[in-house]
């Protein structure tokens, strides 16, 4: 029970993630660059709480650095895609990772092969992303820069999938989140004619938060589940992320964040159809 307590906690924290997207006054890019510094400091800290080194083999820190910097690519236009759309917009094209990632893995691991179930189910949820993109047209800047985070997300998950037992999250996570500063301070650079922005009192409550819970707790709180927990069960209860995240985002922000009945049913299809994979992947095992 205090596992699934667990992971549900660190759910919530990542579908809180848009939310304090909206919060924060600041351009999407500083926001990814200060979430990206402060978590580095944070991950710094519990390395060394945890009397763990951070020096690595030169190609693995590079390895970490790198995957890290297509995450900070994510989160930037994650946050942009909330901004140009809504929260609710944003989340709902989560799930398409699931997609992307059953397109990608097999480039990358030469063992795996595409699985017809999973194609399947990747042609309903383009099904009813083109749903959400017919009844949400006033959204479809947002909705398409969202679906690429999505992409960028799954190419992380697929190329972190080498490193996660090979070194310890703290130490994992500093470098994963220097390689992204790194990648957003590039970004800033190249986008922004001014100055850094000051983040005003409010933002800077905000930033601790989605450095310190949504990011570096709630991957220590991930790490520590998959101790007890199969992989199966935390990647459906995970699928519950843009559920948390598009009902906290009606409670939060009310009548901006209330969309029409056919985008709710084309996010309900996309969500429904990622929660049913595990399921039909097992049956289709024992068939």
């Amino acid at each position: 029970m205090r596992a699934y307590f667990i992971l549900h906690l660190v759910i919530l924290a990542w579908g809180f993630t848009a939310i304090l997207g909206k919060l924060i006054t600041l351009p999407p890019v500083e926001v990814v660059l200060w979430r990206t510094a402060l978590s580095a400091a944070g991950f710094a800290v519990m390395a060394r709480w945890l009397q763990r080194t951070l020096h690595v083999p030169r190609a693995d820190m590079l390895k970490m650095q790198a995957v890290g910097a297509i995450l900070g690519l994510h989160w930037v236009l994650f946050f942009a895609s909330a901004r140009l759309a809504t929260a609710s917009v944003s989340l709902a094209a989560l799930p398409t990772a699931m997609l992307w990632c059953s397109l990608i893995e097999p480039f990358v691991d030469g063992t795996r092969r595409w699985r017809p179930l999973e194609l399947l189910v990747g042609l309903i949820i383009m099904g009813a992303v083109w749903m959400i993109y017919e009844v949400e047209l006033r959204y479809w800047l947002g909705f398409t820069v969202g679906i690429t985070s999505a992409l960028l997300a799954a190419l992380f998950a697929v190329s972190n999938k080498q490193l996660v037992t090979r070194w310890h999250w703290s130490v994992m996570g500093c470098h994963q989140m220097l390689g992204a500063l790194a990648v957003t301070t590039l970004a800033w650079l190249l986008t922004s004619s001014a100055g850094l922005t000051s983040p005003s009192p409010s933002d800077w409550l905000w930033l601790l938060l989605l450095s310190s819970a949504c990011t570096v707790g709630a991957y220590a709180g991930y790490m520590e589940v998959l101790k007890s927990m199969s992989i199966f069960t935390i990647n459906v209860v995970y699928n519950l992320e843009p559920v948390y995240g598009i009902i906290l985002a009606v409670i939060i922000f009310g009548t901006q964040e209330h969309m029409s009945g056919g985008f709710y049913l084309g996010a309900g299809i996309i969500i429904g159809s990622v929660l049913i994979v595990p399921w039909l992947k097992r049956w289709v095992e024992k068939r």
